[in-house]
Protein backbone atom coordinates (compact mmCIF):
# COMPACT_ATOMS: atom_id res chain seq x y z
CA UNK A 1 0.00 0.00 0.00
CA UNK A 2 3.08 1.81 0.33
CA UNK A 3 3.33 2.20 -3.02
CA UNK A 4 -0.34 3.87 -3.97
CA UNK A 5 0.36 6.62 -1.41
CA UNK A 6 3.24 8.00 -3.65
CA UNK A 7 1.23 8.11 -6.68
CA UNK A 8 -0.41 11.21 -5.84
CA UNK A 9 1.79 13.16 -4.52
CA UNK A 10 4.32 12.18 -7.83
CA UNK A 11 1.43 13.27 -9.98
CA UNK A 12 1.06 16.43 -8.17
CA UNK A 13 5.02 16.91 -8.18
CA UNK A 14 4.87 16.54 -11.76
CA UNK A 15 2.03 18.64 -12.72
CA UNK A 16 3.62 21.66 -10.90
CA UNK A 17 7.10 21.09 -12.80
CA UNK A 18 4.90 20.88 -16.39
CA UNK A 19 2.91 24.07 -15.27
CA UNK A 20 6.50 25.66 -14.05
CA UNK A 21 8.30 24.87 -17.45
CA UNK A 22 4.96 26.05 -19.24
CA UNK A 23 5.36 29.60 -17.56
CA UNK A 24 8.81 29.83 -18.23
CA UNK A 25 8.58 29.23 -21.53
CA UNK A 26 5.49 31.15 -22.32
CA UNK A 27 7.26 34.10 -20.45
CA UNK A 28 10.21 33.53 -22.70
CA UNK A 29 8.18 33.24 -25.96
CA UNK A 30 6.71 36.72 -25.60
CA UNK A 31 10.48 38.51 -25.18
CA UNK A 32 11.28 40.60 -27.67
CA UNK A 33 8.17 40.84 -29.75
CA UNK A 34 6.60 43.61 -31.03
CA UNK A 35 4.50 44.71 -27.63
CA UNK A 36 7.45 44.09 -25.76
CA UNK A 37 10.83 44.66 -27.38
CA UNK A 38 14.02 43.45 -25.27
CA UNK A 39 15.58 46.42 -26.17
CA UNK A 40 14.24 50.39 -25.67
CA UNK A 41 14.48 52.63 -28.21
CA UNK A 42 15.58 55.27 -25.52
CA UNK A 43 18.73 52.54 -24.60
CA UNK A 44 19.58 52.58 -28.23
CA UNK A 45 19.40 56.35 -28.71
CA UNK A 46 20.91 57.27 -25.20
CA UNK A 47 22.87 54.65 -23.93
CA UNK A 48 24.43 52.33 -27.18
CA UNK A 49 24.67 54.99 -30.51
CA UNK A 50 26.43 57.66 -28.38
CA UNK A 51 29.20 54.76 -26.75
CA UNK A 52 29.38 53.58 -30.42
CA UNK A 53 30.54 56.93 -31.37
CA UNK A 54 32.72 57.49 -29.11
CA UNK A 55 34.41 54.43 -29.81
CA UNK A 56 34.53 55.36 -33.52
CA UNK A 57 35.97 58.42 -32.76
CA UNK A 58 38.43 57.35 -30.58
CA UNK A 59 39.82 54.70 -33.19
CA UNK A 60 40.00 57.71 -36.05
CA UNK A 61 42.24 59.82 -33.97
CA UNK A 62 44.42 57.00 -33.43
CA UNK A 63 44.65 56.41 -36.65
CA UNK A 64 45.03 59.81 -38.06
CA UNK A 65 47.91 60.66 -35.43
CA UNK A 66 49.52 57.45 -37.12
CA UNK A 67 48.99 58.53 -40.48
CA UNK A 68 50.29 61.92 -39.49
CA UNK A 69 53.30 60.46 -38.20
CA UNK A 70 54.11 58.23 -41.51
CA UNK A 71 53.14 61.52 -43.27
CA UNK A 72 55.90 63.49 -41.37
CA UNK A 73 58.82 60.67 -42.07
CA UNK A 74 58.12 60.81 -45.43
CA UNK A 75 57.92 64.02 -45.96
CA UNK A 76 61.40 64.64 -43.94
CA UNK A 77 63.14 61.47 -45.72
CA UNK A 78 61.98 63.22 -49.50
CA UNK A 79 63.63 66.80 -48.39
CA UNK A 80 66.54 65.10 -47.35
CA UNK A 81 66.98 63.35 -50.82
CA UNK A 82 66.38 66.63 -52.48
CA UNK A 83 68.59 68.60 -50.36
CA UNK A 84 71.34 65.93 -51.00
CA UNK A 85 70.55 65.99 -54.97
CA UNK A 86 70.98 69.69 -54.62
CA UNK A 87 74.52 69.49 -53.04
CA UNK A 88 73.49 70.86 -49.40
CA UNK A 89 70.64 72.21 -47.38
CA UNK A 90 68.62 73.25 -50.85
CA UNK A 91 67.16 76.53 -49.63
CA UNK A 92 70.31 77.96 -48.36
CA UNK A 93 72.82 80.09 -50.47
CA UNK A 94 76.52 79.47 -49.52
CA UNK A 95 78.33 83.12 -50.18
CA UNK A 96 82.11 82.20 -52.52
CA UNK A 97 84.14 84.68 -53.11
CA UNK A 98 86.98 84.13 -55.87
CA UNK A 99 90.19 85.93 -56.53
CA UNK A 100 90.86 87.00 -59.94
CA UNK A 101 91.81 84.12 -62.48
CA UNK A 102 89.71 81.62 -60.19
CA UNK A 103 86.76 79.57 -61.71
CA UNK A 104 83.64 78.64 -60.36
CA UNK A 105 82.13 75.24 -61.98
CA UNK A 106 78.84 74.59 -61.35
CA UNK A 107 76.65 71.21 -61.14
CA UNK A 108 73.55 70.62 -63.26
CA UNK A 109 70.85 72.76 -61.41
CA UNK A 110 73.10 75.39 -59.80
CA UNK A 111 71.98 78.76 -59.35
CA UNK A 112 74.59 81.43 -59.25
CA UNK A 113 73.72 85.12 -58.24
CA UNK A 114 76.87 87.97 -58.64
CA UNK A 115 76.71 90.66 -55.61
CA UNK A 116 80.11 91.75 -56.08
CA UNK A 117 83.03 92.46 -58.61
CA UNK A 118 83.56 91.19 -62.25
CA UNK A 119 82.61 87.24 -63.72
CA UNK A 120 82.26 86.03 -67.17
CA UNK A 121 80.32 83.17 -67.97
CA UNK A 122 82.13 80.18 -68.82
CA UNK A 123 81.21 77.28 -70.68
CA UNK A 124 82.14 74.95 -73.68
CA UNK A 125 78.87 74.66 -75.40
CA UNK A 126 75.75 77.40 -76.15
CA UNK A 127 73.81 78.72 -73.77
CA UNK A 128 76.09 78.87 -71.16
CA UNK A 129 74.16 79.94 -68.29
CA UNK A 130 70.30 81.31 -68.24
CA UNK A 131 69.45 84.51 -66.54
CA UNK A 132 66.74 84.11 -64.86
CA UNK A 133 66.49 87.19 -63.52
CA UNK A 134 65.78 88.73 -67.26
CA UNK A 135 64.63 85.63 -68.98
CA UNK A 136 67.50 85.66 -71.33
CA UNK A 137 70.78 82.78 -71.80
CA UNK A 138 74.56 83.77 -71.74
CA UNK A 139 76.80 83.03 -74.11
CA UNK A 140 80.74 82.12 -73.26
CA UNK A 141 82.48 85.02 -72.15
CA UNK A 142 79.53 87.21 -71.90
CA UNK A 143 79.87 89.47 -68.99
CA UNK A 144 77.38 88.60 -65.64
CA UNK A 145 75.50 91.41 -64.43
CA UNK A 146 75.34 92.34 -60.33
CA UNK A 147 72.23 90.92 -58.40
CA UNK A 148 71.19 88.55 -61.58
CA UNK A 149 70.08 85.00 -61.18
CA UNK A 150 71.84 82.82 -62.82
CA UNK A 151 71.19 79.06 -63.38
CA UNK A 152 73.15 76.36 -65.04
CA UNK A 153 71.30 73.76 -66.80
CA UNK A 154 74.42 71.72 -67.66
CA UNK A 155 77.07 70.10 -65.54
CA UNK A 156 80.15 72.37 -66.36
CA UNK A 157 79.18 76.13 -66.89
CA UNK A 158 80.66 78.64 -64.42
CA UNK A 159 81.94 81.74 -63.90
CA UNK A 160 85.46 83.16 -64.27
CA UNK A 161 86.65 85.86 -61.79
CA UNK A 162 88.07 88.59 -63.77
CA UNK A 163 88.61 90.52 -60.18
CA UNK A 164 87.60 89.64 -56.76
CA UNK A 165 83.95 88.39 -57.31
CA UNK A 166 81.64 87.69 -54.79
CA UNK A 167 78.87 85.01 -55.27
CA UNK A 168 76.04 83.50 -53.30
CA UNK A 169 75.87 80.11 -54.77
CA UNK A 170 73.13 77.23 -53.84
CA UNK A 171 73.74 74.04 -55.22
CA UNK A 172 76.95 71.40 -56.30
CA UNK A 173 80.04 73.51 -57.45
CA UNK A 174 83.53 73.56 -57.46
CA UNK A 175 86.47 75.87 -57.19
CA UNK A 176 89.46 75.81 -60.35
Amino acid sequence: MKSNRKWPVRLIAGGLVTLTLAGVALAAGTQGSQSDPLVTLSYLTEKLTPSILAQVDQKITQREEQLETQLSGVAEGYIQQMEDKQGGSGAVFTVVTLTQGQQLVGGAGCELLLRGGTGVCVSDTSPGLIDMTQGSTLANGSALSLNHLYLATVEGRGVLARDTVTLLVRGSYTIK
